[in-house]
């Protein structure tokens, strides 16, 4: 089984030198200076834009081959040459998430097996199954945001997307619901998961200056992860004791599903650790996605003007958006991608060599030897998105313009066999709620607020506030009940809850 790596051993990849490296490097420290411990992701981009398409950091012996480029980026975008290397804040997530799909390495049997029994979660039909789940979920979304509207008070909206998102999640993918919206506190699992996300951003740079505390982060970390399994053993065993072989949902697909050409099922354990990383790694990308368009459109009034008149000519005034109603949101789809570029809330992706090569003609790779890929810096990338790449433009993915671009020049997701599996899913819900919330709300935010990136495993606006102003003729959210709801989720009880009122 395959380490992974934590430090460069001497002369273990000399040809290093010749990679630019920041300014004021200081012997057993490294590149120190300039360094921010939170900040990782901005620090690095920062070094981008000063050093170039390729660059090293060194932290205390960890040393790490940044690659943003366009034409670097394509070539590690090559499966024959360059594979997925689970590393760093990642690895460190196999705490809670095991060898779940997003955490697995590419040897252990579990990821293809995984990935095979839950593509069909991921179809064109499985999405029309959620839709009606994913309304029920808005709903709960739009209670809280019309009490803000009636009281005049700002909504928290990375707070708010994330209840959002997690929810949505939880009752599409495994028929539980948490109570986000109507709970005071945290639930205990959200609350352990949280802290198993802080304790896997500390990985992104050595122990000396992560800012996750390390004194007993061992005994809660290993205690946080007791607790979710136990919550997670829970739902398995409930539904077990009480089947549903038609149930179509992600714990159905793994409970019932044998895989297509060898018959394996996958094991208590991996469903577990399945569940986990879907939970954890799933929701945070939306919800950041979500989050940062927000941001945008509430600081882009022509924007938000378009995007809404979109809405209401393709869905009208009133009513429930159908699932192909969604789609033909395509301007609302391009103010998605276009926050998507601007801030990708997964920010990199690691390739590793498979065999001995060497990128872009200047850089020897051993196989195994890895770069990671700084996805803010390449979607700001002028080779493929011109001198104004800081500017914010949804007009930029008219298809006229996606097809003139370089391939590989826009990854949000990640690349190749190892991208995200809930792509769909992510633009689905996205797009629906933010097709939701312009036909139901003025969105006014604070004229003084500047952006300021929360950094975590993902990327989110920190401390962003809206105030949601109903439009007038007021328009209903999304129904207060769920037909079919149990055939999309396994469990009828779980569907009257997403379809309550918040």
């Amino acid at each position: 089984m395959a380490k992974p790596f934590l430090r460069t051993r001497p002369g273990a990849w000399p040809e290093l030198s010749r990679i630019p490296h920041p300014p004021r490097r200081v012997p057993v420290l490294g590149d120190v200076f300039g360094f921010s411990p939170g900040t990782p992701v901005q620090d690095s981009l920062r070094m981008a834009r000063e050093l170039g398409p390729i660059f090293r950091r060194k932290i205390f012996g960890l040393e790490i081959v940044v690659v943003s480029g366009t034409d670097l980026v394509a070539e590690l975008a090559d499966e024959s040459r360059f594979t997925k290397r689970v590393v760093l804040a990642v690895h460190n997530l196999r705490d809670v998430g095991g060898d779940g799909l997003f955490t697995a390495h590419n040897h252990e049997p579990n990821w293809q097996l995984g990935h095979d029994i839950l593509a069909p979660a991921f179809t064109r039909e499985a999405m029309e199954r959620y839709h009606p789940v994913m309304l029920a979920i808005a709903r709960r979304l739009t209670a809280g945001w019309d009490a803000h509207a009636a009281g005049g008070t700002a909504a928290d909206v990375s707070a708010d997307m994330t209840k959002l998102t997690l929810e949505t999640i939880a009752h599409t993918g495994f028929g539980y619901d948490f109570g986000s919206f109507e709970r005071t506190e945290q639930h205990p699992f959200i609350a352990a998961m949280v802290r198993a996300l802080r304790h896997a951003q500390g990985g992104n740079v050595p122990r000396p200056l992560s800012p996750v505390k390390n004194r007993g982060r061992g005994r809660s970390g290993a205690a946080d992860a007791a607790y979710l399994a136990a919550v997670v053993d829970e739902v398995v065993r409930e539904r077990t004791e009480h089947p549903d072989p038609g149930a179509q949902d992600l714990l159905g697909l793994m409970l019932h599903t044998r895989h297509p050409r060898t018959g394996e099922r996958l094991s208590p354990e991996n469903i577990r650790h399945q569940i986990i990383t879907f939970l954890v790694a799933g929701h945070e990308t939306t919800s950041g996605a979500l989050s940062f368009a927000l941001y945008y459109l509430s600081r882009h009034p022509e924007v938000t003007a378009r995007a809404r008149a979109e809405v209401d000519e393709v869905w009208g005034p009133t009513g429930e958006p159908s699932y192909r109603q969604v789609s033909k949101l395509r301007y609302v789809r391009r103010v998605l991608d276009e926050s998507l570029r601007m801030w990708p809330t997964a920010p990199a992706f690691t390739r590793a060599a498979r065999t001995d090569t060497v990128l872009g003609g200047v850089h020897p790779m051993r196989a195994g030897a890895w770069a990671v890929v700084l996805i803010p810096a390449l979607h700001r990338d002028p080779a493929a998105w011109g001198p104004d790449a800081d500017r914010f433009d949804p007009d930029r993915f008219l298809p006229e313009r996606v097809r003139a671009r370089p391939a590989h020049v826009f990854k949000p997701f990640g690349t190749g066999e190892r991208a995200c599996i809930g792509r769909q899913f992510a633009l689905h819900e996205a797009t629906l709620v933010l097709g939701l919330l312009l036909r139901r709300y003025e969105l006014r935010g604070d004229p003084g607020y500047r952006l300021e990136i929360a950094e975590r495993l993902t990327l989110m606006p920190r401390g962003f506030r809206l105030t949601p102003v109903r439009r007038r003729p007021a328009a209903p959210g999304p129904p207060s009940g769920v037909p079919g709801a149990a055939g999309a989720t396994g469990a009828a009880g779980a569907a009257r809850a997403a379809g309550s009122p918040g």
